[in-house]
């Protein structure tokens, strides 16, 4: 596997098809912080003396230019998607569903890095995930799964199928139930025309790259289901992986320069507090509050708010385009018109 990797970084770097700033192209499935410190070090043979060689690929180990809170990124976003859906009170009337992400009951389709970690970050919101999918089959429980045990399980015997806390079922049966939100969070045409019907969902978060067919999102806009597109929902990834990037061209870690300049402000202000109140804050308390941001709270921070300013914008363009147009049009028409804006600006459009 590896001698196919560095075949390959080495055939996009000949082609000139992979540097500094540009993302890797190729199926990423089944590839993780071990194969882009392939590309890396492919890369590094390749291009000598670079001094910006580590912006060459994304998603490295953290110790070879690697950024803090890359590996679960993209869940993370798909979870930070659903619940500013969630939070908007006018779109949950309209699905008649209740404002919040706590009590949803979710569907995950998937449990590889982008579905545990969206798995596991609902359910710390207070959503309950009543199933998990996968190829080989799918566990239920209508109290909501335990996501840690769950992969807990998963790691020692290779599938989430035969844990003890939840019902075996087929992937098949586990994507039709009956729940708020249904995450397909594995392979794209995981919702065809053959199961659109089948499907009870009235919000289809789209963790994976186009997992509902032309045809079926169609089907899915007829009958009012919401659906959450993938280019928003699981942007969280490319968006961590941009963070890194910034990280290697600048050659300094997120919050090494204002860390510990922020402690020591935050220790002032509540030894301030303390002169003033006559009162001792405990040592294990005072060191929470006062604790400067380090790279993996600003990572979380960005992607937080990344994920929420383009939500509003792409409610906003929907309601400038009427209520008939999906979110899917809507996430389209904005970044169409963000180009065009720049093109004007630039005076290549008038």
């Amino acid at each position: 596997r590896e001698r196919i990797t560095r075949r390959y970084a080495f055939e996009l770097i000949r082609k000139n098809l992979i540097g500094p700033g540009v993302d890797v192209p190729g199926p990423d499935i089944g590839t993780g912080p071990r194969e882009m410190a392939w590309f890396f070090d492919t890369y590094q043979q390749m291009v000598r003396g670079d001094i910006n060689a580590a912006a060459s690929v994304t998603g490295k180990p953290v110790h070879l230019g690697g950024i803090r809170g890359r590996l679960e990124a993209t869940g993370l976003g798909v979870s930070i998607g659903i619940r500013e859906a969630c939070n908007d009170d006018k779109l949950m009337r309209l699905h008649d569903l209740d404002t919040g992400l706590g009590g949803k009951r979710i569907v995950v389709q998937g449990f590889g890095n982008v579905g545990s970690h969206a798995a596991r970050c609902l359910a710390t919101e207070g959503a309950k995930v009543i199933a998990v999918a996968e190829h080989d089959g799918a566990i239920a429980c209508e109290d909501g799964l335990d996501i840690e045990a769950l992969n807990q399980h998963r790691e020692q015997t290779g599938s989430i199928l035969e844990f003890a806390d939840g019902e075996t079922m087929s992937s098949s049966g586990a994507l039709e139930l009956e729940c708020d939100i249904l995450v397909p969070a594995a392979r794209e045409n995981t919702i065809n025309e053959e199961n659109v019907g089948r499907i009870r969902a009235p919000i289809i978060a789209e963790a994976a790259n186009g997992p509902v067919t032309v045809a079926a999102n169609k089907a899915l806009s007829n009958r009012g289901t919401l659906v959450l597109p993938d280019i928003f929902l699981n942007a969280g990834g490319v968006t961590v992986s941009y963070f890194e990037w910034l990280k290697n061209i600048a050659h300094v870690r997120f919050g090494r320069m204002e860390k510990r300049y922020d402690e020591n402000v935050y220790r002032q202000m509540l030894a301030a507090l303390e002169s003033h109140t006559d009162r001792r804050l405990e040592p294990e308390l005072l060191d929470a509050v006062a604790r400067g941001a380090d790279e993996h709270d600003l990572v979380r921070s960005g992607l937080q708010e990344t994920m929420a300013l383009a939500y509003s914008q792409l409610t906003e363009t929907r309601s400038r385009l009427g209520t008939k147009a999906d979110l899917r049009t809507a996430a389209s028409v904005n970044a169409i018109d963000k180009i065009a804006l720049g093109y004007m600006d630039m005076g290549i459009l008038p």
